[in-house]
């Protein structure tokens, strides 16, 4: 009977004691369980998502499903990842004629959030712990991220910590790396008479998109290690954290920073900046050279000259390529996120290193020195999976498909990759068969090949 009332009103304060009771279930201060009971809070909140019938909703932390019952009929999915078993097992039952339901017990903190990219629109939505709220936010939102747009509430003070701006004391570690990923929005107070057990401070609800281009490209590695590094002791002057050999005073005269500046003096446009000059691996900031020469081939993969590159794309003239799989010990594959500054599929996902057979060049010597340009590896054997011929969805080149097992630290350069991440080839194909359009043509036609290669031992090396 418990169960069908709450199904029809929802949760309200003593339904919410009787249903944790009934499951065994007492609040932990520890685990930082605090159950949201005001239904017009937890559907106002639901309503800052936007939902759309297309969307998936990942929604973490949902404990009896305060937030989640908003969202039936309002999405296509909802996945709710909750780590107590018992609750688990409760949501289970209470969604179990929503097909749209899947609940999830694992914890936050580690589940592989990589599935998640095999979604279109996928959303993120929590009440998260107190006790875990940063850890989880670093595992869901640390780029890249599959998501494109995030509501989220946790304790007043992380929240302020996240939005801080420069010179203040929240401003640290966590604001940079969240500022540099999202645009975050505080938009609710939510005091404690909402939750069930009444924490001791307010909640705070913000929202968080993705950032787009409004920053220059820079590397998100190094970028976090200079962070990590200047606020190591935050009240020494940053000159005094930064690796060995950086040129302090060069980059204030470049930068106009401070000699004596600290790490919490320096806004996130500082910090980016600060990241580009002192990368030694940052080239020019110009994308690709139109005026590259490239073998130019008949329709038999024959060489009959060489052409500019920009003049070979504009013209369809049949030219070569090659894509590499790089995979490690787990047999995952290496993808790469294409740099915005590219000029054929910006932003899209990719083979682990890809490019052009330049002219007077073959397919081997090519391999071999797109691995290193791009991911920094060199004395690697390759071996040649197959050939791809020149048609519309290769972009007229005759492509060879290689495969190498990784052996040493991958490295690639922010203006070529915006991020690298390793993924499963069970992940893989379910991505590319969810949605396609996140990937290069080029790349979805050598996974065809890589599958076709492979039987029986798909995604082996």
């Amino acid at each position: 009977m418990l169960l069908r009332a709450i199904e029809r009103a929802g949760v309200t304060a003593t339904e919410l004691k009787e249903v944790l009771t009934s499951v065994g279930v007492i609040p932990s201060r520890r685990l930082g369980q605090n159950f949201l009971v005001d239904q017009n809070t937890a559907e106002w909140i639901v309503n800052q998502l936007d939902p759309k019938p297309d969307d998936t909703v990942v929604e973490v932390g949902p404990g009896t499903g305060a937030l989640t019952e908003h969202l039936l009929g309002k999405v296509g999915q909802i996945i709710v990842v909750e780590f107590d078993k018992r609750l688990a097992e409760y949501l289970t039952k209470r969604f179990s004629k929503h097909a749209e339901v899947e609940v999830v017990c694992y914890d936050a903190v580690r589940i592989d959030t990589r599935r998640f990219f095999a979604h279109k629109r996928v959303k993120l939505l929590g009440n998260l712990p107190y006790s875990a709220g940063g850890a989880i936010l670093r595992n869901f939102l640390k780029g890249p991220s599959p998501f494109v747009k995030a509501v989220l509430m946790l304790q007043k003070e992380m929240i302020d910590r996240i939005l801080a701006g420069p010179k203040s004391k929240d401003y640290g570690v966590l604001t940079l790396r969240m500022q540099c990923e999202w645009q975050g929005e505080r938009v609710k107070v939510v005091p404690p008479s909402c939750f069930y057990p009444q924490p001791q401070i307010d909640s705070t609800v913000m929202t968080l998109e993705p950032r787009q281009a409004e920053l220059p490209v820079h590397d998100r590695r190094f970028f976090d290690e200079l962070v990590r590094r200047g606020f190591a002791q935050r009240r020494k002057q940053l000159r005094k954290n930064l690796p060995d050999g950086t040129n302090w005073e060069e980059a204030c005269e470049k930068l106009d920073l401070r000699p004596t500046a600290r790490a919490e003096e320096l806004s996130l446009d500082d910090w980016v900046a600060l990241t580009r000059w002192a990368d030694p691996y940052f080239g020019k900031e110009e994308g690709q050279g139109a005026g590259e020469m490239l073998a130019v081939v008949d329709e038999n993969d024959q060489v009959v000259g060489s052409e500019r590159r920009d003049v070979i794309h504009r013209d369809h003239l049949l030219h070569r390529a090659v894509h590499i799989f790089v995979l490690n010990k787990h047999g995952e594959i290496f993808l790469q996120k294409r740099s915005r500054l590219k000029d054929k599929c910006p932003g899209l996902w990719d083979s682990s290193a890809a490019g052009h057979v330049d002219a007077g060049e073959e397919y081997d010597a090519c391999a071999v020195r797109e691995l290193e340009e791009e991911l920094g590896l060199a004395d690697h054997d390759m071996r040649e999976v197959g050939k791809l011929g020149a048609h519309a969805s290769t972009g007229w080149e005759y492509v060879r498909l290689y495969a190498t097992l990784l052996n040493g630290k991958i490295r690639f350069p922010c203006v070529e990759i915006e991020y690298g991440q390793w993924f499963s080839v069970e992940q893989i194909d379910q991505w590319v068969e969810a949605v396609s359009e996140d990937f290069a043509p080029g790349f979805l036609a050598c996974w065809g090949l890589w599958k076709e290669a492979n039987p029986g031992r798909f995604g082996e090396f």
